[in-house]
């Protein structure tokens, strides 16, 4: 078992001389958290308590991402927005090209500027009907991820992450294609990648096979989601495309009538394909927490991370 006190013991992205990518390119380590807006004041409350239960851990960023179709778009800015001003923590906020004019996607950025936000994730998004519904651009807005890039290049001085997919995007043609987009966000100015979440290893060290076989160096930060809920994880991979391979659904399924063995079970697959990915090399890990933070506080536990002190 990979065993490194050392994991949670790294500045964050605020923190670190230069980018993200200057920090992981001079050896450093990223850990980071990721969260989806609320529908609701509940559900607002129990993000908050998730945050304040991850916040010790001192994670480089932790970022909240739009819902469906970028729904959710102005609760997104806002919680992002406290995030920097109210927490000890770094927000990376979301971006996206869904329903905005390349104005408002200016005005969004210069938002965040004015909350302390200095690094965005630029990604497409989905189409408001849901990702296997055809994408149609905004008449005034991109059209790709990579143009959101140049876009953020131009009217900021921001760091920018960008996704990557190690099962393949759902509308791309093959693995090959993948890489290739991915080397031309990083042409046009992506400082690094976060992947979506996967359940095998192989998967993203084939990604970064084929993108050092096209020169290109930009770091790629594993993206895990601790399993705590099976019919929910079958309809994510379904709708992202990620593979559910054959022995996770078995180890999975074996336990499907206990919620609490599902949610250790889910524990177990995360920490030993973090260990997998970290023993490999990956720059760090970037937990999909699902606003709730027992399953990845028990990750970093089984790992054998300490608890950090600033």
């Amino acid at each position: 078992m990979w065993n490194s006190p050392t994991l949670l013991r790294m500045p964050r992205l605020s923190d670190a001389p230069g980018s993200l990518r200057d920090h992981l390119a001079g050896g450093g380590r990223s850990f980071s958290f990721e969260f989806f807006p609320p529908k609701d004041d509940a559900g607002e409350a129990a993000l908050w308590q998730a945050i304040r239960r991850l916040e010790p851990l001192a994670p480089t960023f932790v970022s909240v991402t739009y819902g469906a179709g970028g729904s959710t778009r102005d609760r997104t800015t806002r919680i992002t927005a406290q995030l920097a001003e109210q927490t000890t923590l770094t927000p990376v906020a979301h971006l996206t090209c869904v329903g905005a004019s390349r104005a408002e996607l200016r005005h969004i950025v210069g938002a965040y500027a004015d909350a302390g936000v200095r690094t965005v994730m630029a990604l497409r998004g989905d189409p408001p009907e849901g990702p296997a519904a055809p994408w149609t651009p905004h008449p005034e807005g991109l059209d790709h991820a990579v143009d959101l890039v140049r876009l953020v290049r131009e009217v900021s001085g921001f760091g920018v992450g960008v996704a990557a997919f190690p099962d393949g995007h759902p509308e791309s043609p093959d693995l090959a294609h993948d890489a290739r987009v991915l080397a031309a966000k990083a042409d046009a100015g992506a400082d690094f990648a976060v992947t979506q979440f996967f359940f095998e290893a192989e998967a993203y060290f084939r990604l970064l096979d084929a993108l050092e076989r096209l020169g290109c160096d930009l770091p790629v930060v594993p993206g895990i989601m601790p399993v705590t809920n099976i019919r929910q994880v079958e309809r994510f991979a379904q709708l992202s495309g990620t593979a559910l391979p054959d022995p996770v659904v078995a180890r999975l399924h074996a336990v499907a009538g206990d919620t609490d063995a599902v949610r250790r079970v889910g524990v177990e697959l995360a920490t030993e394909l973090s260990a997998r990915l970290l023993d490999g090399g990956a720059p760090g890990l970037h937990f999909y927490t699902l606003n709730r933070s027992t399953s990845t506080l028990e990750v970093f536990a089984d790992l054998g991370a300490a608890t950090p002190t600033r």
